[in-house]
């Protein structure tokens, strides 16, 4: 704690732009050290003539078109069908405490990891999953596993079925944060039931009164998911075909390539990346000017009914789909884990045994270490940073800019495969070894957002009596931080403090390319077992991966509990 208030308030001023220069330094450099070897500087092997001939080689690359559209489709799919379900679901549950179960429901997947997610739907899908084992009995003929090539096949069906189950959760929680504002809450609820009481359907009343208000704080979140979904490695590779593979797994595959050359392949395609990104970005907003402009008239007209039913008895169908999906495959992938001898097309293994898990456990010892130092190395910089910046904000009494909100998420913002490969050349350069670090920024770069996501609205919403009143008995604005804000929102700060170990613990790029491969975490070891090794071992890996962030949101809950047990 510190005793100069002097001392205190220089550092809280100073937060802000610590906070920003952490994430716009890292991510501006690596940009621009991607550039230099995509147009041909790289002194490493000699070339230090700016050149073309990097786009040439990627242009001559069998299959890139195929890539490319890969990388496309599936994103902008599985981004649109899981934002089209978010909104049939909130318009069809809208006044129905059935939402609230199914945010309960839906709320833990959020904190499943990408690969964890990943490898659960390729056990669900896979010829020999659970989904052929349960429909088996009513299909002749199927006493064999059915040959088709679900995981991997070559439309990326599978990969959109992965995104899609992996986003959902996110923008349906975001859409119910939205909604949990006391004003805006408050307002969209009253607006709706006059709607009701006009004659209005209730989808129809949804689409028509809540949805244009929502929306655009939904926009942000939703490009923020559009732009990882096109430059996501993890789920593709899990999950996807693997010649040719999305583009983000070709350019991470030509960077590790023992042959250097490739690397400025590899920037080349990264700077493709962030160009099909943007083209991404943009025609999403090109399509919600469409949407918005087609839809002006149907706002106005005073219809009342617009197959409401319909659509209500499609969300019914759509929710019970989804959550028995999702349910199926945790449960494949835990029988997995404990499955001796398993024979299609039974429906539960014939053994039960815990080699599979003694094994794992006996061999985790390092990762799961490495896993949990680097997470809260990266949660507790994030914390820090996000209640110094919270504060700076009482100070000077006004929020961070909209041009600093954007900083805030640049890193979800612009593709993490182009500027980490620059960032990873630029520590390079400066002979930085020590990987460790190097992982916990890299780390850093993703929670950060999603820490100042979590807490700047609890922070904003808290009383400012409170401060005014210790003020006025004489404690310095360092004690009545420490020891009336932070006690306060210890709750909150526990909740962020979980999440940002949730995003920690499931980051695999920025492991792999800023440890150097010298850093092995749960999440590396699940991400390679899950291609090429052994299918029961992989379970208890993506298992062990998903009990890491559940186990930090049930401290989360259980603490403030335990703490304030006796105050009422």
């Amino acid at each position: 704690m510190m005793t100069s208030t002097s001392g205190f308030t220089t550092l809280v001023r100073s937060s802000p732009y610590l906070m920003m220069a952490l994430l716009v330094i890292p991510v501006l450099s690596g940009l621009i050290a991607v550039i230099l070897p995509a147009f041909g500087w790289f002194p490493v092997l000699g070339h230090t003539q700016f050149s073309v001939a990097g786009f040439v080689d990627l242009w001559q690359t069998p299959g890139l078109g195929y890539m490319a559209l890969l990388s496309v489709s599936t994103s902008f799919i599985s981004t649109l069908l899981a934002f089209v379900i978010t909104i049939l679901i909130l318009g069809s549950y809208f006044t129905s405490p059935w939402l609230g179960y199914i945010q309960r429901l839906l709320g833990p997947i959020l904190v499943i990891p990408h690969a964890a997610a990943a490898i659960a739907i390729g056990f669900l899908i896979t010829p020999s999953g659970m989904l052929s084992r349960i429909v088996s009995p009513w299909l002749s003929g199927w006493d064999a596993p059915p040959d088709w090539l679900y995981p991997h096949d070559a439309m990326g069906l599978s990969i959109i079925i992965g995104l899609t189950l992996k986003e959902l959760p996110f923008l349906l929680l975001m859409a119910l944060g939205v909604l949990a504002q006391p004003e805006l809450g408050h307002t969209l609820r009253a607006q709706h039931r006059v709607a009701l009481s006009l004659g209005y359907c209730p989808m129809t009343a949804f689409f028509k009164v809540v949805l244009p208000s929502l929306y655009p704080f939904l926009r942000l979140p939703i490009l923020a998911v559009l732009a990882y979904a096109s430059a996501s490695v993890e789920i593709p590779l899990i999950l996807g075909p693997n010649s040719p593979p999305t583009l983000a797994v070709a350019i991470m595959q030509w960077f590790h390539d023992v042959d250097l050359s490739l690397r400025i392949k590899a920037s080349a395609g990264a700077i493709l990346q962030i160009v099909l990104t943007l083209l991404l970005l943009l025609s999403w907003w090109l399509l919600e000017k469409l949407i918005k402009k087609a839809s002006q008239t149907m706002l106005i007209n005073g219809q009342r009914e617009y197959a409401g039913a319909i659509m209500q008895n499609i969300t019914h169908v759509l929710t019970v789909v989804i959550i028995s999906a999702i349910g199926l495959a945790l449960i494949g992938m835990m029988l997995w884990s404990v499955a001796g001898f398993w024979h299609f097309p039974t429906v539960l293994p014939q053994q039960f045994v815990s080699l599979h898990w003694q094994s794992a456990l006996q061999q985790m010892h390092t990762p799961l270490l490495d896993t949990v130092l680097i997470g809260v190395c990266a949660t507790s910089l994030a914390i820090i940073l996000t209640l110094f910046t919270l504060e700076a904000e009482q100070y000077t009494g006004k929020m961070v800019s909209r041009l600093s909100s954007v900083i805030i998420y640049l890193p979800l913002l612009i593709p993490s495969i182009a500027f980490l490969f620059g960032l990873v050349w630029l520590l390079e350069q400066i002979n930085s070894h020590h990987s460790f670090i190097n992982v916990v920024l890299a780390h850093l770069l993703f929670v950060l957002p999603y820490v100042f996501l979590s807490l700047s609205s609890s922070y904003r919403r808290l009383d400012p009596r409170f401060s005014t009143v210790a003020a006025s008995l004489g404690a310095s604005e360092a004690k009545i931080f420490w020891q009336i804000k932070l006690p306060m929102l210890l709750a909150p700060i526990l909740i962020a403090c979980a999440l940002g170990l949730a995003i920690s613990f499931s980051q695999y790029l920025p492991t792999l390319l800023a440890g150097g491969g010298r850093i092995n975490t749960i999440t590396t070891e699940a991400v390679s077992l899950a291609n090429g090794g052994s299918r029961r071992t992989s379970a208890v890996y993506a298992l062990v991966q998903m009990a890491l962030p559940a186990l930090g949101f049930l401290l989360a809950w259980l603490l403030p509990k335990m703490l304030f047990r006796h105050r009422e």
